[in-house]
């Protein structure tokens, strides 16, 4: 109340109805009346605690933004540790994916070498396949040109003998060879 009278003073001093002329104190003085009418709204404003009313709104907006900035920073708090532990966890998964690749690499040249050794087992065993077939083969042709020279030799033979020899040759020839089979088979 004392600041409120300090207040009113205050303006009642600094005020242009000093510099008037004429009495001051009349009620045709406007400048009187418009200090009567305000000190009237002042007085009125204290009596209903105006000012009370004010500094309480005031207080409680100041709480309420208070209140808010308190929230406001434990949710940028708590973005911050969301922000660190996705980065964190993007940070492993880009290791995990460099590990993959290089798993996959190291598969892959194993693979690779792998597939070489093989390739060579498949060429040298094919290659044994053929050299054992053309050996067979070869044997086979071998066979084929004896036996085929032993039956001409023999068809020759027979021919030669067949030209020289005799009738009681002939005879001799096979009591001979019935005699020596007679004799192996015994």
């Amino acid at each position: 109340m004392r600041n409120t009278l300090a207040l009113v003073l205050t303006f009642a001093a600094a005020s242009p109805a000093l510099a008037a002329s004429g009495p001051f104190f009349s009620l045709k003085n406007t400048d009187f009346v418009v200090l009567l009418a305000f000190l009237l709204f002042l007085g009125v404003l204290v009596y209903f605690k105006v000012p009370k009313m004010i500094g309480g709104a005031l207080d409680n907006r100041a709480e309420g933004i208070k209140s808010e900035l308190d929230e406001a920073r434990a949710l940028r708090e708590e973005a911050q540790t969301l922000l660190a532990s996705y980065e964190r966890k993007q940070m492993e998964v880009k290791e995990q994916a460099k590990g993959i690749v290089a798993a996959a690499k190291e598969d892959a040249v194993a693979a690779a070498e792998q597939a070489k050794v093989d390739l060579q087992a498949s060429i040298a065993r094919r290659l044994a396949a053929a050299q054992d077939q053309i050996a067979s083969a070869e044997a086979s042709a071998i066979k084929e040109v004896r036996d085929r020279a032993v039956t001409i030799a023999v068809e020759a033979a027979g021919e030669v003998l067949a030209k020289q020899m005799t009738a009681a040759e002939a005879n001799k020839l096979i009591d001979a060879a019935i005699g020596d089979v007679d004799s192996k088979l015994h």
